[in-house]
């Protein structure tokens, strides 16, 4: 689940909003699920990855991770990024670009108050994306760390939110034969251009 606070008036995100509600009525799994795709600058390569994503607070769309993780990085380098989302339940597709920043530590704050302590303990206990020796040792780490929180326990300075605020929305719905509908919103100085693409 998604959770909108103070939800924009402003049409991408209404029609977002509509087709969310959508799926959520035909039972979508995973509704939370968005690939995010970044560069990395080093390798010279574009990466994706699905994280969950956790608010959408006006124009803010919110996940959380570790911020000395490799994506964090390519964040930092290149602070543009691609989502993709896909809700097979109502076949349709939501293309983003946008423009990515760490939300505020207050923000981060509320959220690591409101997880569950085994999340916390991961998010504690694990180097993301770092080489490690073997999956027991990743166990091992986790309830050696969950034993030690109680309910004073801080967050971390090297895990919060990541917050992506949208320029480019393409609203991919498939129809028989192929005769796709594709309705884009692109913001240009300000104000949202609608305009529908071919097939």
């Amino acid at each position: 689940m998604i959770k909108f606070i103070n939800p924009s008036t402003e049409k991408p995100y209404i029609h977002f909003q509509t087709l969310y509600h959508k799926a959520l009525a035909n039972d979508q799994r995973g509704i939370e699920a968005i690939s995010v795709s970044s560069y990395n600058q080093k390798m010279n390569e574009v990466e994706a990855r699905y994280v969950n994503l956790k608010y959408i607070d006006d124009n803010e769309w919110i996940f959380f991770s570790n911020y000395d993780s490799p994506k964090a990085q390519q964040f930092k380098a290149h602070n543009q990024v691609s989502v993709l989302i896909f809700w097979p339940s109502i076949n349709t597709q939501i293309r983003i670009k946008a423009l990515i920043s760490k939300t505020s530590i207050e923000f981060s704050d509320e959220h690591f108050k409101g997880r569950s302590k085994e999340k916390n303990a991961l998010a504690i206990s694990s180097k993301q994306s770092q080489t490690i020796n073997s999956y027991d040792e990743v166990e091992k780490n986790f309830h050696e760390t969950l034993k030690t929180l109680t309910s004073d326990t801080v967050r971390p300075d090297f895990w919060g939110g990541f917050s992506f605020v949208p320029y480019y929305f393409e609203f991919w719905q498939g129809h028989k034969n192929r005769l796709n509908k594709r309705y884009v919103f692109e913001q240009k100085d300000g104000k949202w251009e609608e305009r529908f693409l071919q097939p």
